[in-house]
C-alpha cells in the first residue's frame, strides 16, 4: 500500500477517525480489517489514528491500533507532535506507559523544541511526566535473563524479570512501598532471588554511568533499589519476622512526634553509598540533605523523589503515611492528622501511631481553637471597621445636607409683590 499522505483518506479511513473519537473499539477493529484502511493513515494535520486515540484518552483503542502495527514514532504532524506527546497531554498515565512500552522515543522534540515530558509538564500533567522520566523498558531488563558470552546461566532468572520490572517502574520511592511490592510476590520474597536482583541493579547502575550518554538519574534509582533489596535480603536471612520486621522498622516513629528515624537514616545512608562520588546528582543530593536535622523538612525521601522522578510536592496532594502512595484520603478517625490509602496501611502504622495519636489530636484541636479565635477576632475588627465607616458616611451626609440648606437660604432672592 502506498505511503500515507496528509489528508489523503479513503472513506473507510475517514470513518475510522470518527469511530476513534466515539470510542467504539469493536467497529474500529472491523474497519482495520478493511483493505482500504491503513493503520498509519494521516488526516489533514498529519495525525495518525493512534495520535487521535492517545489524545482522546482511549486506552483500549490505543491497544487495538498498536496490535495492528500502528507506528508509535510517526512524526508527520504539522507541529512535530508524536503519539507520546498526545498521551502526555491527555493526562492518562496508562496510555503514556503503553506508548513507552511500544517503543516511543522520549527525546524527540516538536516545532517549539519541547519533548513529550516537557509538553506534559507545561499543561500540568505531572504524573505523566513522572512516568516518562522513570521509564525503563522491559527489553533492557530481559537482556540479563539470557546467558552472555561464557556464562552457563543468566544473571537474572527469567521468572524474576516481571516482578523486578514492576519494582523498577514504580514511581513511589518510599522504601515501605518497595518492600510491600517485594512481599506481595512469592517469587521475589526469597533471599537468593533478591540477591540476584540486587546484583542486576548494580550492573545496570554501572552501565548507566559508564555509557556514552551518562544517565545519573537512572543510575541513582537503580542503586537505591539495590539498597532496598539488600536490606530485604538481610532481614530474610537474619530475622524471624522477615519482611514484616523490616516494614515495622521503617515505619516506627520516635516517641516525641512519630517521625520515622530509621527510614530517614536508611535513605541517607543509601544515598551516601552511591559508588560514583564525582556524580553531579550525588553532590546535589548531599548538599540538600546534609544540613537538615533529622525530623525536619525536607526529608531525604522528598529530596530523592524530586531528583529521580521529577515529582514536586503540591499543596493539594496527600500522601499515605505508611506507604507514601499519592492520593491517600482516609484520615485517622481520632487525630484526623495522618492519612492512609486504606485500612491495610492504617493497620501497618497503628503500632507506632497509637503512641502519638492523642498528642496529635490535642495539637490539632489547639490549632483549630487558635484559628477560630483569630477568625472571630478578625471578623469583629472587620465589623467595627464597617460600622465606623458607616457612621462616618452618615455624619458626612448630615453635614452636607445641613450646609446645603443654609446655602439655599443664603442664595434665596426675595420676590417683591407687583404694584397695582
Amino acid at each position: 500500500m502506498s505511503a500515507p499522505k496528509k489528508g489523503d483518506l479513503s472513506p473507510s479511513e475517514k470513518e475510522l477517525f470518527e469511530v476513534i473519537t466515539g470510542g467504539n473499539v469493536q467497529e474500529a477493529s472491523r474497519l482495520l480489517g478493511c483493505k482500504d484502511v491503513r493503520v498509519n493513515c494521516l488526516d489533514e494535520y498529519g495525525m495518525t489514528p493512534l495520535m487521535h486515540a492517545a489524545y482522546k484518552g482511549k486506552a483500549d483503542m490505543c491497544k487495538l491500533l498498536l496490535q495492528h502495527g500502528a507506528n508509535v514514532n510517526c512524526n508527520q504532524h504539522e507541529h512535530g507532535y508524536t503519539a507520546l506527546m498526545f498521551a502526555g497531554l491527555s493526562g492518562k498515565t496508562d496510555i503514556t506507559a503503553m506508548m513507552l512500552d511500544a517503543g516511543a522515543e522520549t527525546d524527540v522534540v516538536n516545532s517549539v523544541g519541547r519533548t513529550a515530558a516537557q509538553m506534559a509538564a507545561f499543561v500540568g500533567q505531572h504524573d505523566c511526566v513522572t512516568v516518562i522520566n522513570n521509564f525503563f523498558s522491559r527489553a533492557r531488563l530481559d537482556y540479563y535473563t539470557r546467558a552472555q558470552g561464557l556464562e552457563k546461566e543468566p544473571k537474572l532468572p527469567p521468572k524474576l524479570a516481571g516482578p523486578l520490572h514492576k519494582v523498577i517502574m514504580s514511581t513511589n520511592l518510599n522504601p515501605v512501598k518497595m518492600v510491600l511490592l517485594v512481599k506481595e510476590n512469592p517469587l521475589l520474597a526469597e533471599a537468593e532471588a533478591l540477591d540476584k536482583c540486587r546484583r542486576v541493579m548494580e550492573l545496570i547502575c554501572e552501565k548507566c554511568i559508564k555509557q556514552q550518554d551518562m544517565n545519573e538519574v537512572l543510575a541513582m534509582k537503580m542503586h537505591y533499589i539495590s539498597c532496598v533489596l539488600h536490606k530485604c535480603v538481610a532481614f530474610l536471612r537474619d530475622r524471624e519476622d522477615k519482611l514484616d520486621g523490616l516494614i515495622k522498622c521503617l515505619l516506627k516513629g520516635r516517641d516525641t512526634d512519630g517521625f520515622p528515624v530509621f527510614q530517614e537514616k536508611f535513605i541517607r545512608e543509601s544515598i551516601r553509598k552511591f559508588p560514583y562520588c564525582d556524580a553531579t546528582l550525588l553532590q546535589q543530593l548531599v548538599r540538600s540533605i546534609a544540613p537538615v536535622e533529622i525530623g525536619n523538612d525536607p526529608t531525604a525521601l522528598s529530596v530523592l523523589t524530586q531528583a529521580i522522578t521529577g515529582q514536586v510536592g503540591f499543596m493539594d496532594t496527600e500522601f499515605c503515611t505508611s506507604c507514601g502512595e499519592k492520593g491517600a484520603e482516609k484520615r485517622c478517625s481520632i487525630c484526623k492528622v495522618v492519612i492512609y490509602c486504606d485500612q491495610t496501611c492504617q493497620k501497618l502504622h497503628w503500632f507506632t501511631h497509637k503512641k502519638v495519636c492523642k498528642k496529635l489530636q490535642a495539637q490539632r484541636e489547639k490549632h483549630e481553637a487558635e484559628v477560630a479565635k483569630l477568625r472571630q477576632q478578625q471578623n469583629k475588627e472587620n465589623a467595627n471597621a464597617v460600622q465606623e465607616a458607616t457612621e462616618s458616611m452618615e455624619g458626612l451626609s448630615v453635614k452636607t445636607n445641613s450646609e446645603g440648606t443654609e446655602s439655599e437660604k443664603a442664595n434665596c432672592v426675595p420676590i417683591t409683590a407687583a404694584g397695582n
